[in-house]
């Protein structure tokens, strides 16, 4: 008598569960593929190549700087006195520091404002999601790098990018 009320049980939950299962949508989102192709990623994207490549020209050419400043005063070497020769040693070791804290700093703050960038897209995103889930009936949205297999069908990457381009095209960095 214990077994059958515990199959009755047992049958109960699972058709419960079973209908809690039909009735849950489920689809996922290439967030990656978001950042990357949409307009507002786009712009993020060419404007940190820009500010990362006049850092670069930056630093290339304080090292150029830096480089010849340490030839001539390996080539005063033997014309100075050991103290002299020591103190422009010093010199140039305290302008390599300043440098390579310069240089840290600058790759910080690119950095930082790539994070910052990012956040006002995903802030951008989530209403955006938030409604397309509420008027198409999804339940769960989950990010594609999540999902080992599911069907192209529960894709709603390439929608949800059109209504983030309608929204957001571009973003400024500070």
């Amino acid at each position: 008598m214990k077994f059958f009320k515990f199959f009755i049980i047992f049958l109960i939950l699972q058709s419960f569960s079973i209908k809690l299962y039909a009735e849950n949508n489920v689809a996922f989102i290439d967030m990656q593929l978001i950042m990357d192709k949409s307009l507002a990623g786009q712009s993020l994207k060419k404007q940190l190549e820009n500010l990362h490549k006049k850092n670069l020209e930056s630093f290339k050419k304080k090292e150029d700087i830096l480089k010849k400043k340490e030839q001539d005063v390996l080539v005063k070497k033997n014309l100075l006195s050991k103290e002299e020769f020591q103190k422009e040693i010093s010199n140039l070791r305290t302008e390599v520091k300043n440098y390579n804290n310069e240089r840290n700093e600058k790759i910080n703050s690119l950095t930082k404002k790539r994070l910052e960038s990012m956040e006002i897209i995903l802030k951008t995103l989530s209403p955006i999601l938030t409604e397309y889930s509420k008027n198409n009936n999804i339940s769960l949205i989950m990010d594609k790098k999540n999902i080992i297999i599911g069907k192209t069908e529960l894709n709603i990457t390439k929608e949800i990018l059109i209504l983030l381009d309608e929204k957001i095209k571009k973003i400024k960095l500070n």
